[in-house]
């Protein structure tokens, strides 16, 4: 466990966004394998406010305080892992607000899906997603992820 690059791994932020736990769960135990500092949120507009991208449209019952609390994490998340199909803010959904904002848009996005939809694959990528993963997410997925964070930190 004392290898030489561990302690910059544990700088590495990573926001997963998920609706079913068992999914939530399983990446969330990946992703603490490599030592990076997980948050793991259930819905698109949970990462949205966790963000600081919920515009009062999204959802009108998130307090004014709430979301100033969430608003200075943004800065400290390296990537974003999402699942495609959740009810609400989908991962597509996210993946676009996420990249039309001006303090955001070059953190990383990656997809995960249960469905092998090609179209669906080629849309996310082509607006911006870095990878799409299908489930369930395997630690070989999770090796991929090493050189979309370091690109992320420059």
């Amino acid at each position: 466990m004392a290898m030489g690059g561990v302690s910059l791994e544990t700088k590495f932020h990573v926001l997963a966004v998920d609706d079913s736990i068992i999914d939530r769960k399983l990446i969330e135990r990946l992703l603490k394998t490599f030592s990076y500092q997980v948050t793991i949120v259930d819905s698109g507009v949970k990462a949205l406010e966790f963000l600081g991208l919920l515009d009062d449209d999204d959802n009108g019952s998130i307090d004014s305080t709430s979301t100033s609390m969430t608003r200075n994490h943004h800065d400290k998340v390296n990537l974003i892992i999402t699942d495609y199909s959740m009810p609400g803010i989908t991962g597509y959904d996210l993946l676009k607000k996420i990249k039309e904002s001006k303090s955001l848009k070059n953190v990383p996005v990656v997809i995960m899906s249960s469905e092998n939809v090609p179209s669906r694959i080629n849309s996310c990528l082509e607006n911006g997603a870095e990878e799409f993963f299908l489930k369930p997410v395997q630690k070989s997925d999770v090796n991929k992820l090493r050189p979309h964070l370091l690109r992320g930190m420059l």
